[in-house]
């Protein structure tokens, strides 16, 4: 099974619809009984609360749900419970190499590895632009798939 575990700063905005998005891939293709998939932040600011409205309302303008998604803090334990743990900017990335001394596994990667885009993914929180997220996003999971989930198969 490929585990999948999303981050960004707050887990309200980018790693909760990078969740969601691949759960929907996932699931579209028949693959849900081979992938687990989840997201979490880096920071405590956003602790228990739900994905931020502007954000659920994208997802959902798209078909994709996020009911019942709770913010959590990323722990050290999750590095041995994921094979991929996913940030979306440079910052996240500079974080989770130090809670994980360094990714001696190499499992950390930027979500724009598997996408079209370069870079960053946009935070929403500052730009405003959800719908551009919403594209770097769901691109990046669609390269997921394709790359990474498929040939697991």
């Amino acid at each position: 099974m490929v585990k999948v575990l999303f981050v960004c700063h707050g887990n309200i905005c980018r790693s909760p619809m990078g969740e969601f998005v691949l759960k929907d891939l996932v699931k579209k293709a028949g693959l849900e009984s081979k992938v687990f998939i989840s997201s979490a932040a880096t920071s405590r600011e956003e602790l228990g609360n739900s994905v931020y409205p502007p954000a659920k309302r994208v997802m959902n303008a798209h078909g994709v749900f996020c009911d019942g998604h709770v913010a959590r803090q990323i722990t050290k334990q999750d590095y041995d419970q994921f094979e991929y743990i996913i940030g979306m900017d440079k910052e996240n990335l500079y974080n989770l190499l130090r809670l994980f001394d360094n990714d001696p596994e190499k499992k950390v990667h930027l979500l724009s590895e598997y996408g079209h885009f370069s870079g960053e993914v946009a935070d929403p929180w500052y730009t405003g632009n959800f719908d551009l997220t919403w594209e770097q996003v769901l691109d990046g999971c669609e390269g997921f798939l394709k790359n990474v989930i498929e040939k697991a198969e």
